[in-house]
């Protein structure tokens, strides 16, 4: 029996949730999770390394190399088979204040 998925923190739920290829009647889609972004805005974004990202997320290391590896597939076959990205679901939770977010992420500067 596979262990529990640990739920993931994150520093706040995304601005823009749906992104359409210009172009395409946008029937098919690709569900990019709320954990799978907050790791492409750490590594990608905000440069961060995976092990910088997994103590942002209260996960291991090899957990935050599985959610970026999935990421960037997603996001892939998004832009070249021109399909809607949708940011949603997941198991995550928003962070309450137990360590710190970089200003203008989502936690407005604040705590998380």
């Amino acid at each position: 029996m596979p262990r529990p998925v640990k739920v993931r923190r994150v520093c706040g739920e995304p601005k823009y949730t749906r992104f359409v290829p210009a172009g395409t009647s946008g029937t098919d889609a690709q569900v990019l999770s709320i954990e799978e972004y907050e790791v492409i805005r750490h590594v990608d974004y905000q440069k961060m390394t995976h092990e910088e990202c997994a103590v942002k997320m209260a996960v291991s290391r090899t957990t935050v190399t599985e959610i970026y590896e999935s990421a960037r597939y997603k996001i892939a076959d998004a832009i070249i088979n021109g399909k809607v990205l949708c940011i949603e679901g997941g198991n995550y939770r928003v962070c309450e204040g137990s360590g710190s977010c970089v200003s203008g992420d989502g936690c407005n500067g604040k705590q998380c």
